[in-house]
Parts: C-alpha cells; sequence; structure tokens
C-alpha cells in the first residue's frame, strides 16, 4: 500500500480545559479529494490546523507526506502544503495586486517588496491565476476584488508552490451565491486536473461540495463520527444524527443539496 499523504492516529487536542479534537483516526491517501462536513463548534477547523502543522495535537501521532510529526523541521514540512482559509484575505493590504498576492505564497510573505522576485515568478503567478479563472485580474488591486474573486486569488496562492497537499478552510464562507459558485467551479476543476494535488476541504454545506471530490468526513462534538468514500459517508442518516436534525439529501449532476425531513433514518 502506497504511503499515505495524510495520517492521524488517535489525534486528541485539548485547549484551557476544551476538548477540540478527540480520538481522531484518520487517512488521507493519494488521489483522494475530501470534504469534511459538520456544524458549528464540531471540530472542522481545528481539525484542518492540525493537518497543516499549524495547531500540534495535545496526544496522538501525525503522518504528513512521509515525515512523522515530532522528528521533523515542521517550517520545512509546511511549505509543501498550500493551506488557506476564508479569514486570510483580512491579512492583506488592499492596494497589493492579486498577481503579488498570489507571487509572495513563495516566500510565505504578504507583501513582494520583502523578497526578491523574477519575471519567471511573476509568470507562474499568473499561470494559475488563469488556471482558476481569474487572469484578468492579475494587475487589480485586491482591495477591489468582489469576495469570491480575493477567494479564488486565494486559491491561487495555494498552488504557487507546488504542493503536495491542499488545505481549504471554509473558503465560501460569506460569499455571494455567484461567488459561491465561481468558486466551486474552480475547485471542480482541479479536483478533476490530474497534476492536482490531494485536496480537504472543510464546509457546512453539503451544495458546496465540488464534483470531483471522492471522499468525505463527518465531525460532530470534536470526533469525527464517519468517513470514507463520499456517497457512503453522505447518507441521510448520517447526515441526520450528524448535524442532528432530519435530513434528506439529492444528488444531481454531481452537486449535492439537502432539504428538511423525509429522511432515511
Amino acid at each position: 500500500m502506497a504511503e499515505p499523504i495524510l495520517k492521524l492516529n488517535s489525534v486528541t487536542r485539548t485547549m484551557d480545559g476544551t476538548v477540540l479534537v478527540s480520538e481522531i483516526d484518520w487517512r488521507v491517501d493519494p488521489g483522494q479529494n475530501w470534504v469534511v462536513l459538520g456544524p458549528n463548534g464540531s471540530g472542522k477547523s481545528s481539525l484542518l490546523q492540525i493537518a497543516a502543522l499549524r495547531l500540534h495535537p495535545s496526544s496522538g501521532s501525525v503522518r504528513l507526506l512521509g515525515e512523522s510529526l515530532g522528528s521533523t523541521d515542521v517550517r520545512l514540512l509546511r511549505r509543501r502544503i498550500g493551506y488557506t482559509s476564508a479569514s486570510l484575505a483580512s491579512s492583506f493590504r488592499p492596494g497589493i495586486t492579486a498577481s503579488d498576492v498570489v507571487m509572495t505564497a513563495l516566500n510565505g510573505a504578504l507583501e513582494p517588496w520583502w523578497h526578491t522576485y523574477d519575471q519567471d515568478d511573476r509568470d507562474r503567478a499568473l499561470d494559475q491565476l488563469v488556471r482558476i479563472g481569474c487572469g484578468d485580474r492579475a494587475d487589480h488591486s485586491f482591495g477591489t476584488l468582489s469576495s469570491g474573486e480575493r477567494q479564488r486569488v486565494l486559491l491561487a496562492r495555494t498552488l504557487m508552490t507546488d504542493p503536495e497537499l491542499l488545505l481549504l478552510d471554509e473558503p465560501t464562507a460569506a460569499l455571494d451565491i455567484p461567488g459561491r459558485e465561481a468558486l466551486v467551479a474552480a475547485l471542480a476543476g482541479l479536483a478533476t486536473d490530474p497534476t492536482t494535488p490531494p485536496i480537504v476541504l472543510v464546509t457546512h454545506h453539503v451544495e458546496e461540495i465540488p464534483p470531483g471530490f471522492t471522499h468525505a468526513a463527518l465531525m460532530s462534538s470534536g470526533q469525527m463520527t464517519t468517513s470514507g468514500p463520499i456517497d457512503a459517508v453522505l447518507t441521510d442518516s448520517a447526515v441526520s444524527a450528524c448535524f442532528e436534525m432530519d435530513l434528506h439529501l439529492t444528488r444531481d449532476m454531481g452537486r449535492w443539496s439537502l432539504r428538511l425531513g423525509d429522511s432515511d433514518q
């Protein structure tokens, strides 16, 4: 069996007496694209921060990209991961160009003047913007872009360093419907591109799961209640139990939706 991209064994994280995640066992293999679903406070973002090496577990083990947490240089390992969240957009100066937001990922920076870049770097940044459908926004100030465009620019930023894993924490949060649909389309394009590394997407909403995602995990009260192939996990009974509501799921043309009632529990 191939080395997993990510493997968590009995991972628990507590903070100030509060359990954020508890006894998580999870494995992400090459070729898989995961969505992590659950209500607010279920531990989804904490799980992703642990996977991104931004939050260390209180107990348990983490193996990422062939390296074990605790016996490797975390700073170097982080460079092999593409990570973004909805809140990252506020970290950038409004006047910085979209191209520079993407390009500065090469050094994990927020401003281009902190490091030296050449034309190859600028061309590569433009390539990533084109890839996610924002090539025509390369020279626009980041602060003038719509919320959806900013999130797509941040998605392009995650691709700049040729990452071996993409971790996306609620990138569709606070987007309007056009912005959400444009981002979902960009993610669907990445998910079906064989050159894209495995993706883990955290969201609250099944409607935001792009076509091409292969696996799902449900989180509730800090625990991963079920995980596996997406069709086996996203059932009426499992999702209803996770969100503590009577829910009915449907899937059409690769997109999921849900409504109240008529569950198969």
